[in-house]
């Protein structure tokens, strides 16, 4: 079992838009069930590849940039469109595992870590229980294995043949809610309990053989972490995750470039190389389109602006629509066209959707167009197989609409802005561009991108919202509230018992 978020990002996309709560109900189960199983590494966080059982409990153990970067982005927004706070824990431990594992020094990310260490799958994640006991004490270590599933002759088969190693593999079976009322205390008391041992079983974890580390840069992988590090750094006002965005989007764009400015797709040892893909593309322009939205720096704009024509002009089917994953120049018998989704989303779904949102938020009417010429050319295909193509059905559901561009003018830092701003990104909007004009500027940057901004003015001095559908805006408002129920806000559903 793959994880996938890509299918579950469209499910809460879709029960916003339908009220169906089974389309919610379907992500949280799953969501839950991979942070409590061994998919997740619960001392070290970060998520494996995939899981070989239905449980998400054995996984194989190799960790994957573009699985952290995804899973982020879908725990982020299940966490917007309920509440929940394991949803947000999970996000911030899954990008701490990126921060401090795979992160190059200059700002990139590096692409996978191995399954094995030592010749043997798994040995690094591995635990007996008297390894437990032996870090955590006697007492200790027997509530931690009874909470984490350790068992004296080891939950762990040898994959093939399922003999038993006498190794363990940690998951939560329960929540911890329910293992503080067995043991009798609260649930933040045991919460800390089993912070502690992790750190403990952390420290003592690092006297291990690593596994090997695949120290490449993508660009198409970094521009998934990027985007999800920015979708992060709006949802919980974290400015570090905000910087490691925008330091991985820096690297990117000076080392992995051409002369010419065109895209480059790989980068190791200070040497960039292979002509970019339509994924690199896409990613990248889908990344600064989420660094822009968590930082309001017009550069960013510009700059996937500036990417997104070097896709036009070299990857585009002037015959057909829609893109080819190799460039115009690219020494290829075939260039395919591809649309379905695999682990990632696929280039083109991306592209649709980058290149719409980029457009209403530039008021750029050529990008529209081309998006939906996107989405009637791929209809067909997608019909057949929409569940192979769900970040497309992602894309056209913001298409769609009902969508709302936001523009907010104000004074930058002060509290009316920021509260006016926080309101929009603590909120579950996913149909929703938000654009930042600074009113104690005659003619500030933004406008030089957004020239539909230039007029926006605020009423009274005080931070002013421009709710706008298809570019025709309501009266703007001073109001918070207003101005989310003019964009159609939703009610958080309530935290289940679980």
């Amino acid at each position: 079992k793959f994880p996938t978020p890509h299918n579950l990002i469209f499910l809460l996309r879709y029960g916003n838009r339908t009220g169906k709560e089974p389309a919610y109900a379907m992500v949280e189960k799953t969501l839950h069930a991979m942070r409590r199983g061994g998919i997740f590494d619960q001392v070290g966080h970060g998520f494996h590849r995939y899981s070989t059982d239905a449980e998400w409990f054995v996984p194989h153990f190799e960790k994957m940039l573009y699985d952290q970067a995804l899973l982020v982005m879908a725990y982020t927004e299940a966490y917007l469109a309920t509440g929940r706070e394991e949803f947000a824990r999970t996000a911030r431990e899954t990008i701490a595992y990126v921060l401090r594992e795979m992160t190059d020094p200059a700002g990139g990310f590096y692409s996978a870590e191995d399954a094995d260490s030592e010749g043997e799958e798994g040995k690094f994640y591995l635990w007996t229980k008297d390894e437990i006991l032996a870090v955590l004490g006697e007492e200790d270590g027997e509530r931690f294995s009874r909470i984490f599933n350790v068992m004296d002759h080891g939950n762990y088969r040898e994959q093939p043949g399922g003999r038993r190693t006498g190794k363990n593999i940690l998951r939560l079976r329960r929540p911890l809610a329910s293992w503080a009322h067995e043991f009798e205390t609260s649930e933040e008391d045991l919460a800390w309990f089993v912070e502690e041992g992790r750190q403990k079983l952390l420290a003592a974890r690092k006297q291990r053989v690593r596994p090997g580390r695949d120290d490449k840069i993508l660009t198409d992988w970094n521009g998934l972490m990027i985007a999800a590090l920015a979708k992060a750094a709006r949802a919980f006002d974290e400015p570090d995750y905000l910087a490691a965005a925008e330091r991985a989007a820096a690297f990117v764009l000076a080392n992995l470039r051409r002369e010419d400015g065109r895209l480059l797709h790989r980068y190791r040892n200070g040497e960039a190389g292979l002509a970019a893909t339509l994924d690199d593309y896409a990613f990248m322009i889908w990344a600064l389109i989420e660094v822009y939205g968590a930082s309001f720096a017009p550069r960013y704009l510009k700059t996937g602006v500036g990417l997104a024509r070097d896709l036009v002009a070299h990857y585009w089917d002037c015959n057909q629509g829609g893109f080819f994953f190799v460039p115009d120049d690219a020494d290829v018998p075939v260039r395919q066209k591809p649309v379905y989704d695999g682990a990632i989303p696929s280039g083109n779904s991306v592209a649709m959707y980058a290149l719409f949102v980029l457009g209403r938020m530039t008021a750029n009417l050529e990008f529209e167009e081309m998006a939906e010429r996107m989405r009637r050319v791929f209809a067909g295909t997608v019909s057949q197989s929409p569940t192979a193509c769900s970040h497309f059905l992602t894309g056209l559901e913001f298409m769609l609409g009902p969508n709302y561009e936001v523009i907010i003018s104000g004074v930058p830092g002060t509290e009316d802005t920021k509260a006016m701003i926080g309101a929009i990104q603590t909120h579950y909007a996913p149909n929703a561009v938000v654009i930042f004009r600074p009113s104690n500027e005659r003619e500030p940057e933004i406008v030089e991108v957004a020239g539909f901004t230039r007029d926006v003015v605020t009423i009274e001095e005080k931070a002013t919202a421009y709710v706008c559908t298809n570019y025709a805006c309501d009266i703007p408002t001073t109001d918070i509230e207003e101005m989310l129920r003019l964009m159609g806000s939703k009610e958080r559903p309530p935290e289940p018992i679980v």
